[in-house]
């Protein structure tokens, strides 16, 4: 039997679980969604990620379908059904089920599924050595800072980018600065020590290990600006790294044909990298001991 997952209300085996040609999250990508690491069993940040999508799911009038405790309990029971020690688990909630039509009726049942991954998240190779990225302009909506499923841009960006032996992408706005990743959010330490990431609005989806990340820093006493930069900035940089759900803090030691400092994770994003897993793995461990 393969995975368990939850499809509209109920645990079921991955193989028998159906939602409708109708569900407009099919149709139109009228739907939100939340990624939430695990590690030795327990979710990372995830008090952040229901944040988000309660903000998300506001900004399209989609109610919440059922109260933020009853979604952790999923997420949870999900975790144990599957034994995951390490991975994600994904939450997707669409407005629901009707004919094809742009204008939706309201009052829709929403319809929600969630289902776990179990895969390596610490001590990867590009945790280790860092990952190169491409810079490509950036193709997508208006409103980024929704978190849904309308995704084909960054997957259209993230293939091509791949294709040309990058791990990731770091998408360029009409504007000429660099916005974020196609699923992470951009940084990078200028040559005088300066941490600089875009500042959160319609422009960037507000990463939430980017907002657990500030939160650190800002408890340590380390600053880092808010303002945006270009990527030539981005090249010439001493520093680099990003920032996601299942990427943790990751360095990033190439931008396009630019090799950043020696090629090599700096110091600076060592330093923040171990705090953010210090951080994460205690919150994970002292989790796991309170469990009954």
């Amino acid at each position: 039997m393969g995975r368990i997952v939850y499809c509209q209300g109920r645990f079921v085996p991955e193989d028998q679980a159906r939602v409708s040609i109708f569900d407009r999250g099919f149709l139109f990508g009228d739907a939100v969604y939340e990624v939430t690491a695990v590690l030795n069993g327990s979710m990372i940040d995830n008090d952040l990620h229901m944040a988000r999508l309660e903000r998300s799911l506001a900004a399209l009038n989609i109610p919440m379908p059922m109260p933020r405790a009853e979604i952790e309990r999923v997420q949870a029971e999900l975790i144990g059904r599957n034994g995951v020690r390490e991975g994600t688990v994904y939450l997707q909630v669409s407005r629901g089920e009707a004919d094809r039509d742009f204008v939706y009726p309201v009052d829709l049942p929403a319809t929600v599924i969630a289902f776990t991954q179990a895969r390596r998240l610490t001590g990867t190779k590009g945790q280790t050595e860092g990952v190169a990225v491409d810079l490509a302009p950036d193709p997508r909506w208006a409103r980024r800072d929704i978190k849904t499923t309308m995704l084909l841009g960054q997957v259209m960006a993230k293939v091509e980018a791949r294709k040309r032996h990058f791990d990731d992408v770091w998408l360029v706005g009409e504007d000429g600065f660099v916005t974020e990743g196609a699923s992470s959010t951009a940084f990078i330490v200028t040559r005088d020590g300066r941490i600089r990431t875009r500042a959160n609005s319609q422009t960037v989806l507000a990463g939430c290990t980017r907002r657990a990340l500030l939160r650190l820093c800002e408890e340590e006493g380390t600053s880092i600006e808010e303002e945006p930069f270009t990527p030539q900035d981005a090249q010439s940089a001493a520093e680099a790294f990003l920032t996601s759900a299942s990427s943790f803090v990751m360095p990033v030691v190439r931008i396009g044909d630019a090799t950043i400092g020696d090629g090599r994770p700096g110091p600076l994003t060592r330093r923040l990298q171990a705090l953010y897993f210090d951080t994460a793995l205690g919150t994970a461990a002292s989790r796991h001991a309170a469990a009954p």
